[in-house]
């Protein structure tokens, strides 16, 4: 009598039916080389060549010379700058709107306002060529907040920043109509504010609104009104 307790042996299945049954491998990730010249950048100013970039401050490759007259070959040092100068990375810090530094890392002078608006289209081209969800949204955000960053009216932000790129001027168009509209609304709002003789929190309370918005609609309202030439 056959013992029915006794567990039967599984079938062995084909070596190469294992083989397809366990998970793939990971491909191998291939490592870019890093010039040579920047990784002496990076021995020797880690601040601005390191983990975190920083806009260079002009004149930046005279100063490299100046500092290390026997490090760098002139030629080697002008192509590594244009790899860093080139790279996402790189761009993304100025369109991020933060200042030029020196080789110390300390900030010296802005970043003129056309420098920002093309690193953002540039970083926005890359990401969009990589990606399948549009983008043009968040780009148009950006743009707008660099072209109130700037200072600039729209005739002259517009005169340093448009290109022969048509789809770069529409989203600069875009950019300009959004503006337009929020300026509007500020304009109505303060206009609405001035003839109530209520206080921010009582006019916030009044229209079921964030005090902290209306003030900064406010102000950014008078800011711009005390910029207008008389």
């Amino acid at each position: 009598m056959t013992d029915t307790t006794t567990p039967t042996p599984r079938a062995k299945r084909p070596r190469s039916q294992q083989q397809r049954s366990r998970p793939a491998a990971p491909p191998q990730q291939r490592t870019r080389e890093v010039h040579p010249v920047l990784e002496k950048l990076f021995e020797l100013y880690p601040k601005m060549f390191g983990a975190q970039f920083l806009p260079l401050k002009l004149g930046a490759f005279q100063d490299l010379l100046a500092e290390n007259p026997d490090a760098f070959k002139r030629d080697e040092l002008k192509i590594a700058l244009g790899l860093h100068a080139r790279s996402t990375r790189y761009l993304e810090c100025v369109a991020a709107g933060l200042p030029r530094h020196n080789l110390q890392g300390e900030p010296v002078e802005p970043v003129a306002p056309e420098h920002v608006h093309h690193a953002i289209m540039e970083v926005f081209r890359r990401r969009q060529a990589r990606s399948k969800e549009d983008l043009r949204p968040k780009v148009r955000a950006r743009l707008v907040a660099a072209i109130e960053a700037s200072g600039l009216g729209r005739e002259e932000y517009a005169e340093r920043t448009r290109t022969q790129d048509e789809a770069a001027n529409t989203l600069l168009d875009e950019a300009f109509a959004e503006i337009a509209v929020q300026t509007a609304k500020r304009e109505a709002l303060m206009r609405a504010f001035e003839a109530s003789g209520k206080t921010v929190e009582q006019f916030a309370e009044m229209y079921g609104m964030n005090p902290a918005d209306v003030a900064q609609a406010v102000e950014r309202t008078r800011r711009a009104g005390a910029a207008q030439p008389q």
